[in-house]
């Protein structure tokens, strides 16, 4: 083409999206940025900003309710679910103005509201229009994965993009899928006060994570009267009268579960249909995602893919990491290109306690044949835990056997999330866990739980030669005391 329209047309205004667009304008690019819904995406509008705003009102309920761990006799406290919900809806629209089209115009990014649809490896059209670029950028999303079961449109069911609009606590809720969405929604309303049953189909909750921190969920769940059944398949659901009910085949029987809310958390399907893909033959890989390169280039040397309609992990944070590599790629290939890099990517489930990991956790070593050693640090041990009244869980460490380079880190427990930065940026830049353990970490803090996880591996790879010749050091020290004892 003799002249194009733009260098890059962006599809969908999502994290990777807007990352995008922001990263292309600030360089000083011509941006296209189209969005057929709500500015913000999934993150802002019905997954990370929302679920956050409504555990923080249930986490302050809950710590009420259990106010005598603080030492409080008694402490009452009485809501509206219907304030609750207007809080995390007032929170959405506090941050919507960064993520909106005012804003990004001002950036100098063209946004245009409407459905996209690619042409051609250059052409995009949207609301009868078309538009030409050098380079395309694919950042439709992904939405919630609903299973083909027998009678859901029947009985209804929420999603973690529908259960936003309801406004009245659910007396009995199921939430069927025990991952981190399932996990965190169902302790979240269960201290609001409904009677929450989870339902898994696999033989455990949380199943990516090490077995230790997904057990100690589990009883906590436990304890806070969330039921959990693991080995379960819903099977179908059914209206019976006024009531509906979830049927389940678990080992060596049936169980029927009655809801008035039933809740899909079963992960997320890439939006991939609707805007063009198939007619470019753009490859979709065997888990339903646009595939593509280490470029993060998808089947043409021009087009590129971000978030979660992609993969391989559906995180705001990822997104956004991909957003960089795609960006850059884009507008400066063939001189220089650069492959996305995974290797230090973070995560955390924001149940209570946190879980947060990066990089390898024990499972994934053995699978992966990679050798390691392992070191703990109990929370039980901080005194800032033990102020806070928070003095439960672990930080895990895998380590190259006889080093200190650290493989990955797992840790569970209040700031989990917070925490796990440290490590983060140690793994990013090869740092080992000496360097953290000569860090000054502020008393009493948090943070001080990874110096004495560190200070746990130096202890158990103190050398014993050393240690008994110091012994010996000493010793002398004292028999050539060398002048007058007074």
């Amino acid at each position: 083409m003799k002249k194009y329209d733009a260098n890059l047309i962006v599809i969908g205004a999502g994290s990777g999206g807007l990352v995008t667009a922001y990263i292309a304008a600030a360089i000083k690019a011509k941006v296209i940025l189209i969005e057929k819904g709500d500015m913000g995406g999934d993150c802002l509008n019905t997954g990370c900003v929302p679920s956050k705003s409504l555990i923080a009102s249930a986490k302050y309920i809950h710590d009420i309710r259990n106010s005598e761990n603080f030492g409080i006799r008694k402490a009452e406290c009485e809501f509206d679910f219907a304030d609750i919900m207007a809080r995390v809806h007032s929170i959405i629209d506090s941050i919507r103005p960064h993520d909106s089209v005012e804003r990004y115009t001002s950036l100098g990014v063209d946004v245009i509201k409407g459905e996209a649809t690619i042409l051609s490896r250059h052409k995009v059209q949207v609301n009868g229009n078309t538009y030409t670029a050098r380079s395309i950028v694919i950042a439709a999303g992904a939405e919630p994965l609903v299973p083909p079961i027998e009678g859901l449109d029947d009985t209804g069911f929420h999603t973690s993009d529908t259960i936003w609009g309801i406004t009245e606590l659910p007396r009995k809720m199921v939430v069927l899928g025990g991952g981190p969405i399932g996990c965190e929604l169902a302790q979240c309303f269960a201290r609001f006060g409904s009677e929450v049953t989870l339902v898994e189909m696999t033989n455990r909750i949380l199943i990516r994570e090490d077995p230790e921190f997904s057990n100690h969920i589990l009883k906590r769940f436990a304890t806070e009267g969330v039921r959990v059944m693991t080995s379960h398949k819903a099977v179908r659901a059914e209206r019976r009268g006024d009531a509906r009910v979830l049927v389940c085949e678990g080992p060596g029987k049936t169980e029927e579960i009655e809801f008035d809310t039933l809740l899909l958390a079963l992960g997320r399907a890439a939006r991939i249909e609707g805007y063009g893909l198939d007619s470019l033959k753009i490859p979709i890989s065997p888990q339903r995602r646009v595939e593509v390169n280490e470029y993060l280039q998808a089947g043409y040397d021009n087009i590129y893919a971000v978030g979660d309609v992609t993969g391989p992990y559906q995180f705001t944070h990822a997104a956004s990491h991909q957003a960089w590599y795609a960006c850059v790629n884009a507008l400066f290939s063939p001189f220089k290109k650069f492959k996305a890099d995974y290797s230090v990517l973070p995560w955390a489930t924001y149940t209570d306690p946190e879980v947060a990991r990066v990089g390898l956790n024990e499972l994934e070593a053995k699978e992966q044949n990679v050798p390691y050693e392992v070191t703990t640090y109990s929370l039980s041990e901080l005194d800032r835990a033990k102020a806070d009244g928070h003095p439960e869980g672990s930080i895990k460490i895998l380590t190259v056997p006889g080093k200190d380079r650290i493989l990955g880190v797992t840790i569970m427990g209040k700031h989990a999330g917070d925490l796990i930065a440290e490590f983060v940026l140690a793994m990013r830049h090869g740092l080992g866990l000496n360097k953290i353990l000569g860090i000054i970490h502020s008393y009493p803090t948090w943070m001080e739980a990874n110096k004495f996880a560190a200070g746990n591996w130096k202890k158990a790879h103190a050398p014993g030669w050393a240690l008994n010749l110091l012994r010996k050091y000493h010793g002398w020290r004292r028999f050539r005391a060398g002048g007058s004892l007074d």
